[in-house]
């Protein structure tokens, strides 16, 4: 083996050497990487510093799970969600209307545009003339087929909002069936639960939501009102006049949810 042959092999294992030293060192920083692992992410930005992989997705980025629920997963959720149902999205206070002199009350809105609301409520009947102060009960179902934005500002109109209602008064000197104190017939009606049909128009104030603590929207209403007895003795008494079978009634509503 002569010298000449020593050295040459020397340098070119040397050469080889510092031809593979660059992946062998640590990346101290490099530039954006632009991959599409599976297809999972797209337009991917992944930067590489000091031996670490940061992955930041785009706005765009639609990032999809392959794996799958269980069962016990999907009736967890639906469990929930019914039980979400329940959970009020407003409150509301009502003045006349005869269903108390003042009635306090919470429902729910649904349907695709919450055109339909159902609400409950407890009111006062002061005593008056009688011996002693009353409280009702009502189930109101409210239809609100229509609602109209004013221009661009926060208010919004509800032209029309209908409905039915049925209201009782608790105390036994009220009745659903005729006493036996009374001939067969002689009344022909309940004295303690009431059918009532009303129309109203309403007008909706969105709440700014810098500005919001408890309601996102608030909303004031009116109707007008009658009931069951009242429509038959319209009917059959003709001197009565609209003030003596249709009822007035105001009240605010406040959007929890």
């Amino acid at each position: 083996m002569s010298v000449k042959w020593f050295i040459t092999n020397r340098l070119l294992c040397m050469a080889a050497i510092l031809v593979a030293l660059p992946s062998f060192l640590p990346a101290q920083e490099s530039g954006n990487i632009h991959i599409e692992p599976c297809g999972i992410f797209r337009d991917t930005v992944i930067p590489v510093k000091h031996d670490t992989v940061w992955v930041y997705c785009k706005r765009d980025t639609v990032v999809q799970s392959k794996g799958s629920t269980s069962r016990y997963d999907r009736r967890v959720h639906r469990y929930r969600k019914h039980w979400e149902a329940l959970i009020p999205t407003h409150t509301k206070i009502q003045f006349a209307g005869n269903m108390g002199l003042i009635s306090l009350g919470t429902g729910w809105d649904y349907g695709k545009h919450n055109q339909w609301e159902t609400d409950l409520f407890l009111g006062v009947l002061p005593k008056y003339e009688s011996n002693r102060t009353k409280l009702t009960f009502t189930l109101k179902q409210n239809y609100i087929p229509w609602n109209l934005q004013i221009k661009e500002s926060r208010f919004s109109a509800e032209p029309l909002s209908c409905g039915m209602y049925l209201n009782t008064v608790f105390g036994d000197e009220f009745w659903v069936n005729e006493p036996e104190r009374y001939p067969k017939g002689y009344y022909g009606f309940s004295s303690k639960v009431r059918i009532h049909v009303f129309l109203g128009q309403r007008i909706t104030y969105d709440i700014d939501p810098k500005r919001r603590f408890t309601a996102k929207a608030i909303t004031f209403f009116y109707e007008l009102s009658t009931c069951d007895l009242y429509v038959v003795s319209a009917f059959t008494n003709k001197y009565l006049k609209p003030k003596d079978y249709l009822s007035l009634s105001f009240g605010l509503k406040l959007q929890l949810l």
